[in-house]
C-alpha cells in the first residue's frame, strides 16, 4: 500500500484529529498564557501543542521564536544572516551530542539543519520587514549571552525529543497525522504570524523521518 492509499485510509482519523484541535485549542489557551512566554523547561504557563509530538514541537517553536533576538542583535551591524563557519560549528557539536544521548547523528544534523535554516528564514524576514518599516525595527540589539543559553537548552531538549519519539518518527502516516495535530494547536496557542508559520513549515520538514 503506497502512501497515497494511507493517507486515504487513515483520512477520517486525520479529520477526527484535526476537529479536536480546533475545540481544545481555545479550552488550552484559556489554561495558560502566551506560550512563548515560557521558559524551557515549561515552568510558566501550561498552554502546549497538542498530541503525541506537541512536546517537540512546542521546543521547535521556542527556538523559532529565538531567531527574534537573533535578528535584532545583527540587524544594523553588517553581521550577515547567513555564517557557514558557525553554521558548520553548530552542526558538529549536534553530531558529537547526539551521539552521547544515543540519537541517530544523521537524523539529529538533518533535524538541526532544517532548524537553522528556518532561523534564515525569520532573520531574513525581519531584516526585510525592518527594512521597510524602520520604526518597528529594535533601537537596542539585545544581549546574546541568554539567547545562546536559551539556544543550548534547547538543543538538549530537542535532542531528548528526538530520542523519545523515534519510534513513532518512523511511522509514516501516524507521524504526519500526529504532527499535522500539533503543528496546527501550535500556531494559534503561540500566536505565530505568517513569516514564523512558514519558519515553523521548514523546522519540522524532517521530523517524519520516512518523509525524508
Amino acid at each position: 500500500m503506497n502512501l497515497r492509499d494511507h493517507m486515504i485510509r487513515y483520512a477520517p482519523i486525520t479529520c477526527f484529529l484535526g476537529a479536536a484541535t480546533v475545540l481544545t485549542v481555545p479550552q488550552a489557551m484559556a489554561a495558560g498564557g502566551p506560550a512563548n512566554a515560557e521558559s524551557v523547561s515549561g515552568t510558566v504557563g501550561t498552554a502546549k501543542p497538542l498530541g503525541a509530538l506537541g512536546p517537540l514541537t512546542h521546543l521547535v517553536i521556542q527556538r523559532i521564536l529565538v531567531s527574534d533576538d537573533v535578528a535584532a542583535s545583527k540587524f544594523g551591524t553588517g553581521s550577515p544572516v547567513e555564517d557557514p563557519v558557525r553554521e558548520a560549528q553548530v552542526l558538529e557539536q549536534v553530531r558529537t551530542r547526539a551521539e552521547a544521548s544515543g540519537v541517530d547523528p544523521e537524523t539529529a544534523v538533518a533535524f538541526f539543519q532544517d532548524q537553522i535554516t528556518a532561523s534564515k528564514v525569520v532573520q531574513q524576514g525581519l531584516f526585510a520587514r525592518w527594512t521597510a518599516h524602520p520604526r518597528e525595527a529594535p533601537t537596542t540589539p539585545p544581549d546574546l549571552g541568554p539567547t545562546r543559553e536559551r539556544l543550548d537548552q534547547l538543543t538538549t531538549a530537542l535532542l531528548q525529543e528526538l530520542k523519545d519519539t523515534e519510534h513513532l518518527r518512523d511511522e509514516l502516516v501516524a507521524c504526519t497525522v500526529q504532527l499535522a495535530v500539533a503543528t496546527g494547536s501550535g500556531t494559534p496557542l503561540e500566536g505565530l504570524d505568517t513569516l514564523h508559520r512558514q519558519a515553523l513549515a521548514v523546522a519540522t520538514g524532517s521530523v517524519c523521518r520516512h518523509g525524508q
